[in-house]
């Protein structure tokens, strides 16, 4: 996987991401691909290693630094993080501000943003606004509410929920904001929350399209420099990290300005290259990384309009991208495209079934690994040149829309109600 090496060297100046770590929603490499070897392909409820009982409800992903795991979900009118062990006993736990309740039936709740770790802290962020750190330990380091602080975000700026996550580079954690309103990135210090920069992001996205659920993705530009690239409201911007300036913009993802292009599935980079899925999952395009200002018509490399995604993120490995496909007419099928080109590899239909896809794929050593909304993960053949199902599994019947977690040969499923720990 020689990229996703590149990608990891790269993360790792960012943060101090460890053998086991799953630091983030799209893991330690940023883009979907697991470290390690030797998880599981086929299990059952007698194959749960632990399972534990959350209290409120969410739908973030766990992050995982060293031996904890952490984790976090609404109750009671509170925002709550909770921190477990890898042997599934609960460390500590810390209220943090009101929450607000989600829309969107049981996909949407308070808590749908995912926590970052950086190896010393644990960053959470929540639809209330409510943006804190803690120490590995749970000790509050610093808070704020990002909404009270730079512009209010109501049910009718932002349509539905929170679904956003921070994301870290060098020097900072960073959020953003897509919505009818004054949209925005902000860095701040990790250690003590001061605000670094904050810098507007500017679109001409009508109606429903200026809104944008995604998370940007952190990484090196041909030149080496750190940039953050941002998915939403029409356009995908690539901003300097260290200021958050806009550096490039590419803008024919809605070419006729449908009003209702709300963006969720995000953007995911390898080898100098961006796959941005977009117009409520009708087209992938892919946009090599370089230049200056509106680089649309030079940097465009190729636009798939047959394959892409509305919720999940595909994920990259080895030239290869692979899309979940979750819209109506082709929910369940697996795409498996060539990252230089945009043509399909391979394609196939997973079984017929009334539940859809939230969680994205994840690669792992050599598997990919595809969660339904009922809690059944699909284990498919990622390296082969046809479309394979290795296995078909489910623990229990539960709601699920967090990504799973990838750690030391072990899986960690979390549905809304519970975490599963899978493996030896």
């Amino acid at each position: 996987m020689r990229h996703a090496i590149l990608f990891a060297a790269a993360l790792q100046v960012t943060t101090q991401v460890h053998a086991g770590d799953w630091p983030g929603w799209r893991g330690p490499n940023g883009n979907g691909v697991a470290n390690g070897q030797d998880y599981p392909t086929a299990w059952s409820a007698d194959d749960v290693t632990w399972k534990f009982e959350l209290r409120g409800i969410g739908a973030s992903t766990p992050a995982v630094s060293g031996e904890s795991i952490f984790v976090t979900t609404t109750v009671e009118g509170k925002n709550l993080v909770t921190c477990l062990g890898i042997d599934g006993r609960k460390r500590w736990a810390q209220e943090i501000g009101t929450s607000i309740d989600g829309k969107q039936g049981k996909d949407g709740t308070g808590a749908n943003p995912s926590p970052v770790v950086d190896g010393e802290r644990v960053f959470v962020y929540f639809k209330s606004g409510d943006f804190a750190c803690f120490s590995l330990s749970g000790d509050l380091q610093w808070e704020t509410n990002v909404f009270a602080r730079f512009a209010e975000v109501t049910s009718e700026t932002l349509w539905w929920d929170l679904g956003t996550s921070p994301v870290l580079t060098r020097d900072a954690v960073v959020v953003t904001m897509m919505h009818s309103g004054p949209s925005y990135l902000a860095a701040f210090n990790r250690m003590n929350g001061k605000l670094l920069w904050k810098h507007d992001r500017v679109t001409d996205a009508p109606r429903e399209a200026a809104q944008s659920y995604t998370t940007p993705i952190v990484t090196t530009n041909p030149a080496g420099r750190e940039v953050i690239i941002v998915t939403g409201a029409d356009y995908v911007t690539c901003h300097d990290a260290a200021n958050g300036n806009e550096l490039w913009r590419v803008g024919t993802l809605n070419p006729e300005h449908n009003e209702y292009f709300r963006s969720i599935s995000s953007s995911v980079s390898a080898d100098g290259i961006v796959i941005a899925p977009y117009a409520r999952g009708g087209t992938l395009t892919a946009i090599r990384m370089g230049g200056s200002g509106d680089v649309t018509k030079s940097h465009v490399m190729w636009t798939n309009p047959d394959t892409a995604a509305d919720v999940p993120t595909p994920t990259i490995a080895d030239d290869r991208i692979y899309v979940l496909r979750d819209v109506r007419t082709a929910r369940g099928t697996v795409d498996c495209l060539d990252l230089q080109t945009g043509r399909t590899i391979w394609s196939g239909q997973l079984e017929k079934h009334r539940m859809t896809f939230r969680a994205s794929p994840v690669l792992a050593d050599g598997k990919l690994y595809v969660t339904r909304q009922d809690g059944t993960v699909f284990v498919l053949d990622a390296v082969g040149d046809k479309f394979k199902v290795l296995a078909t599994n489910k623990v229990a019947e539960e709601h699920t829309i967090a990504t799973p977690v990838f750690v030391d040969g072990k899986i960690l499923l979390r549905t809304q109600n519970h975490i599963y720990l899978i493996g030896t």
